[in-house]
């Protein structure tokens, strides 16, 4: 493998849709609250972009160093594992993403809200900092909250409130009540991506000391779990097409569970974790075509 691909692989790719499925969301509540700005819309992409491979190399580094990824480990080998990066290599790839990172933050919150207020500039600015932060924390040193089963905590809140209500500030500069329904449904399909992840490697984390909250509950309990999160997500998406639904094109937003109740009933019949490594993809794109038909549903410019 060369270094170029062992990069590509670093950044993990296939995690970016879900990454962006909150801006998305944002965007989409934005159009439907009557605001459009597409500048705003594309930087918000590439800062969630930036953070999300900040997050991946982070992870890579983390979890090589601590002795995690391993020859127990059931998915996709990663960059330091595998020795095609070293741990300098790594960490200068973290550096240069973070800087990249600061960059698109304050140029979006310059496009955004421009210099003459500065109070809701600096508030962003300070989000955007604390989002690199938990980009790093998950996996890297001794306080590592992915070890010690808070990663669900930080997902909901960075993949679900923070994404998708932090989008939807930058373009309308207040809040909707109602918005908060589809931010906790993305908040809990992207909390499922990481418990199912969390699933199929709960004997190799338990091995390596890494106690995810699947490894503190139990296998069954973590499968229960799952099934929580996604009826409780389908749950809140039905009540916020309920309370704004003004024609059929609002239930466009609905078909996307599909394929999450057909995942949920493969889960459910699965006994082996290494099983559930096809899930993680089909769960994210899920959540992914969720955000695109959610836009095809409620926003008003189409």
């Amino acid at each position: 493998m060369t270094k170029i691909k062992a990069w590509i692989n670093a950044a993990r790719l296939r995690t970016l849709p879900l990454s962006v499925s909150g801006v998305i969301i944002g965007f989409s509540l934005a159009s439907f609250y009557g605001y459009a700005n597409w500048s705003i819309f594309t930087l918000a992409i590439l800062t969630t972009i930036g953070f999300q491979i900040t997050s991946n190399f982070a992870n890579d580094y983390g979890d090589g160093v601590k002795g995690t990824d391993n020859e127990d480990r059931i998915g996709p080998k990663r960059a330091l594992q595998s020795g095609i990066l070293s741990r300098s290599e790594l960490k200068s790839g973290i550096i240069i993403s973070i800087v990249v990172c600061f960059l698109l933050i304050i140029t979006l919150v310059y496009v955004s809200f421009g210099i003459e207020d500065l109070v809701y500039p600096l508030l962003f600015v300070f989000l955007g900092v604390i989002s690199i932060w938990a980009a790093i924390k998950y996996t890297v040193g001794n306080s590592a909250y992915g070890y010690k089963g808070l990663g669900d905590i930080f997902v909901f809140l960075f993949f679900g409130l923070l994404s998708v209500l932090g989008s939807l500030f930058l373009f309308t500069k207040y809040l909707e009540v109602l918005a908060i329904l589809p931010a906790i449904t993305i908040g809990l399909l992207s909390t499922a991506v990481l418990n199912l992840n969390n699933l199929r490697d709960s004997e190799p984390d338990k091995k390596a000391g890494k106690n995810t909250l699947v490894v503190k509950i139990g296998y069954a309990n973590g499968k229960k779990y799952h099934y929580a999160l996604l009826i409780t997500a389908f749950v809140c998406m039905i009540f916020f097409v309920f309370m704004n639904y003004t024609n059929w094109k609002n239930i466009i937003g609905l078909l996307g569970f599909i394929p999450i109740f057909l995942h949920l009933n493969r889960v459910q019949k699965m006994k082996e974790p290494v099983l559930l490594d096809p899930e993680l993809k089909k769960l994210a794109l899920s959540t992914f075509l969720i955000a695109i038909l959610f836009y095809i549903a409620f926003n008003k410019f189409l």
